[in-house]
């Protein structure tokens, strides 16, 4: 296949220059980091999330910076919603080149206090969401030879007494992710996952303001402590995620098949 035209008429070097690429969870955070990201790499982007007005916001940066995004607001917990998402990435783009599935947050608590509302709704978005969306997407996948990068979590590897939910959806999902792996060697499609650490999104904010509380309200102070109680180099933040997201989505990565890539500042120290 011919190398794709710049506007300059010159060959687009760019690594994902042409393809079109669907980001979930796309309106904030790391998922709002990896479109603007891909976009800047070439990458046709359909962000997807329940946020209309943040969507657009996200959609405008990267038509200011000279890129294509399409966004699309729909609530991925919902059956009929991944299959639209498909279909208008189609009809926007012609073809599927790239999944990422990075929507999905779950409830922290005690686990006695957690309901069956709780459950549930924490595998709702994040695993059956991603699910019906691959599932979706995969012939389109499979034509183009594309790429799944599932954006899930190190709770995953190491769960905790407040985590019950979240590290048993991120537990299924870092299964999915092997599992699909080896249907993506019969079938041509690149199947990868980034688990995260601590990164400073809204959710992490949160957490940032409420142990700040305890110590006169010194943000600083609180970062140091989260450092330091986590052991790791550094807090993340959700351009590190979509750098990674980048090259493994890139030319240079193609003999990752099934990873399950920690990026945590060394906070996992389980093998």
């Amino acid at each position: 296949m011919a190398d794709k035209l710049s506007d300059s008429g010159k060959p687009d070097s760019r690594m994902l220059a042409g393809k079109c690429a669907i980001v979930t969870g796309a309106s904030r955070g790391i998922g709002r980091a990896i479109a603007l990201r891909l976009a800047r790499e070439g990458a046709n982007v359909v962000l997807a999330a329940r946020d209309a007005n943040a969507l657009s916001q996200a959609a405008a940066e990267i038509a200011s910076a000279g890129g294509t995004a399409t966004a699309f607001a729909g609530d991925l917990r919902l059956p009929d919603v991944p299959p639209a998402v498909v279909k208008a990435a189609l009809a926007a783009y012609g073809a599927i080149h790239i999944v990422v599935n990075n929507a999905g947050a779950t409830k922290r608590g005690d686990f006695l206090a957690l309901s069956e509302a709780d459950w549930t709704d924490g595998f709702a978005l994040k695993f059956f969401g991603a699910v019906r969306l691959t599932r979706a997407a995969w012939p389109h996948l499979k034509q183009r030879q594309g790429a799944v990068l599932n954006i899930i979590g190190i709770g995953g590897r190491t769960p905790g007494p407040e985590f019950t939910i979240g590290g048993s959806v991120n537990g299924a999902c870092l299964s999915f992710t092997k599992a699909l792996a080896d249907i993506g060697i019969r079938d041509g499609v690149q199947v990868n996952a980034i688990n995260p650490g601590w990164v400073r999104t809204d959710r992490m904010k949160k957490l940032l303001e409420s142990t700040a509380a305890q110590h006169g309200g010194d943000m600083d102070a609180a970062i140091k402590q989260v450092i330091k109680s986590s052991n790791v180099v550094r807090l993340g933040e959700p351009e590190d995620i979509a750098n990674l997201a980048a090259f493994i989505l890139s030319p240079h990565s193609q003999l990752l098949q099934g990873a399950l890539i920690d990026i945590d500042g060394g906070q996992t120290k389980t093998l």
